[in-house]
């Protein structure tokens, strides 16, 4: 909760964009997304099974495990229902694969607006998703310039402020750095941590837990997603 600032004004600004997009949600004719990439999710498989609780004794596990490998989980949540929109669960995040889930949460209506609220991540300010960002709004490819010498798609910055663009109708929203708390998706990632990704869970492979991981989310869309009533306005807590 206490970044490292450079411009205390910039990061009040970025905190209060980033919590009026939350509580004007509702208002919004538009859809507003939390989106991030969960990565190094651990398959692992305890080697023996645990022994079941009883009258008087605790349920007993043997501490020893079994690596499986790692996958990882690109997901958008809808800051109006909280629920998971457009899963990617695959091992890598780059910069295709961040394009491509974008492409997947656009693709289920084309022609509506969006507001991705992202954190300040390479790969989230990228060549790539300009192109796409640009396409969908109809500017000419010629007219963004080249990557690292001129026009849109010269640095971070220019690329940044591009997509950041109200007048699109796709637009991101940034988190300040070393802010990544303020996107809801990391509370939706705490969830799942604490129903599927925890110490009592056993996958036997990779594949095991990308299935588990999809029912999860698909049982959770169905029965437990809810808006989270976002109380934070940007001013600093009190004690």
């Amino acid at each position: 909760m206490n970044p490292k600032i450079d411009d205390l004004e910039q990061y009040r600004k970025e905190v209060r964009e980033v919590c009026d997009t939350y509580h004007q949600a509702p208002m919004r004719d538009e859809y507003v997304f939390c989106t991030d990439e969960k990565t190094g999710i651990q398959a692992l498989e305890h080697a023996r099974p645990a022994k079941p609780m009883k009258a008087g004794s605790p349920e007993k596990r043997e501490q020893e495990y079994i690596r499986h490998g790692t996958t990882g989980l690109i997901a958008s949540r809808d800051v109006q229902t909280g629920e998971i929109v457009a899963p990617m669960i695959r091992p890598t995040r780059k910069e295709k694969d961040f394009v491509e889930h974008i492409e997947n949460v656009v693709a289920q209506d084309p022609e509506a607006s969006y507001v991705f609220v992202v954190d300040q991540l390479n790969t989230h300010q990228s060549e790539s998703l300009v192109r796409f960002v640009a396409d969908q709004c109809g500017i000419p490819q010629g007219s963004l310039g080249k990557k690292g010498h001129s026009g849109i798609l010269k640095t971070k910055k220019t690329r940044k402020k591009f997509l950041k663009d109200k007048s699109h109708r796709i637009q991101f929203v940034y988190t300040p750095k070393h802010c990544s708390w303020l996107n809801q998706i990391e509370c939706w990632f705490s969830i799942l941590c604490r129903d599927l990704i925890n110490p009592r869970a056993s996958f036997t492979s990779i594949d095991d837990l990308a299935y588990r991981l999809a029912q999860y989310i698909e049982y959770y869309n169905q029965h437990l997603a809810k808006p989270f009533h976002w109380t934070f306005k940007g001013r600093p807590l009190q004690v």
